[in-house]
Order: C-alpha cells, then structure tokens, then sequence
C-alpha cells in the first residue's frame, strides 16, 4: 500500500485547502468552507481523512450513515444538541459525532479541524 498524500501535523494550521465554497446548511452569516481529503480507504473505502475549515455563523448538521471523529486544530465552536447542555470546543479538543448525530455549530471564529469519517 503507497501513502497517497501527506501533510506534517505542524502544517495542518496552514495548509492550502482550495477555494471556499458557501455552505449549504448554514442558517445565520453567509458562511463558506473548503476541504482537502487526505486519505480515503480503508475496507470497502468506508475511511476519509482530512482537513476542514469554516467561516464564522451557525449551520446544522448531520450524521447520518457515518461517524465522524474530528480534532480542533485552530478557532471556536459551540455545539448544540436537542436535550443537552450547548458545548464549547476550541484547538486540541476532540469530539466525536456518532451516526444518527443531529445538532447546530455556532462557528465563533474561523474554524479549521482535522476529521476522520467512517461509515456504517
């Protein structure tokens, strides 16, 4: 197996992610987002890794067919689910967000995390 694309962990904060477009679920600003995969994989290709960036307003999202796993690598959020305390999250914080996972991302800053998907 040959590594596909690399990119150092001390150049995640400034690596180049291609243009932003808008963002389709965002409810509040005129919020835009780029993505670069790293690597996609794994068995049946079910893996995606890479990095994600955002700018600042509120947006919805959802899980559904897939888990994903993501580290904050520079800005704010704060997480809201139906029937729980709203959380914030802010550089080196790690969450995860189950299949199933519905909720609101109120983008304080901009937002870069490094994410890793896998699906059901």
């Amino acid at each position: 197996m040959s590594v596909i694309r690399t990119i150092s962990a001390h150049g995640t904060r400034a690596a180049n992610l291609g243009p932003h477009a808008p963002k389709p679920t965002s409810v509040e600003g005129e919020q835009t987002e780029a993505t670069l995969s790293v690597w996609s994989g794994g068995r049946s290709g079910k893996i995606d890794t890479g990095l994600w960036e955002c700018t600042p307003g509120v947006f919805t999202a959802e899980r559904m067919g897939y888990t994903e796993i993501c580290t904050i690598l520079s800005g704010r959020v704060t997480l809201e689910v139906e029937g729980a305390e709203p959380e914030e999250f802010g550089p080196g914080d790690v969450m995860v967000m189950p299949s199933g996972w519905k909720g609101v991302w109120r983008v304080h800053e901009p937002l870069r995390k490094h994410y890793t998907t896998i699906e059901d």
